[in-house]
């Protein structure tokens, strides 16, 4: 069982597996290719990565690949809790910098699902926050690119300020959305 939620962009998704628990812990199917095809997602993902960030306030984004190399990713929380956001920076789309964003936890189980064409970046929220994602394309250092995560033209609320935010030196000198020439176009 998995429940799927849409968000106010069209593509970016909620996905919650049932958890089946007992004194033990429990057990879910954190990605199960048949059932999301029949939800209509069909992303064949190539690589997972696991980050582990130490301290409340760490920022990480927002990060995309660009195209031939652009990265749809399914998100999750292996440890701790973050704060996920999803930006789209599709040339022409309706919701053109416009943003959602989730809490992700290992309580909560929840997913965010991430289409190619938008930026992505989190802050954690715990100590030791883990975060576990699938992309369907494979890293390539040439394609990748960020933009500032405090963009007041974006406007996410982060829940910190943006001085208190622990970012790495790629992300503290990242471009304003104004000031980027984004390699992505909606599709209609």
């Amino acid at each position: 069982m998995l429940e799927i939620e849409t968000t106010a962009l069209p593509g970016v998704l909620i996905l919650t597996p049932k958890r089946f628990g007992d004194h033990r812990g429990f057990f879910c199917e954190s990605w199960n290719r048949a059932r999301m095809a029949e939800a209509g997602v069909t992303i064949d993902w190539v690589q997972d990565n696991h980050s582990l960030s130490r301290e409340v306030g760490t920022v990480r984004g927002l990060h995309f690949q660009s195209p031939p190399h652009a990265q749809a990713k399914l998100v999750r929380c292996g440890r701790g809790r973050l704060f996920d956001v999803a930006v789209d920076i599709r040339k022409d789309s309706p919701t053109f910098g416009q943003w959602v964003g989730e809490d992700l936890s290992f309580d909560n189980g929840k997913q965010l699902l991430i289409p190619a064409g938008f930026l992505h970046g989190f802050v954690t929220r715990e100590v030791d926050t883990e975060v576990v994602y699938k992309c369907s394309d494979y890293y390539a250092p040439e394609c990748d690119g960020a933009v500032r995560f405090d963009d007041p033209d974006i406007g996410i609320d982060w829940g910190l300020a943006p001085e208190a935010a622990i970012l790495s030196d790629k992300d503290k000198v990242a471009p304003l959305l104004a000031d980027f020439d984004t390699p992505f176009t909606w599709e209609g």
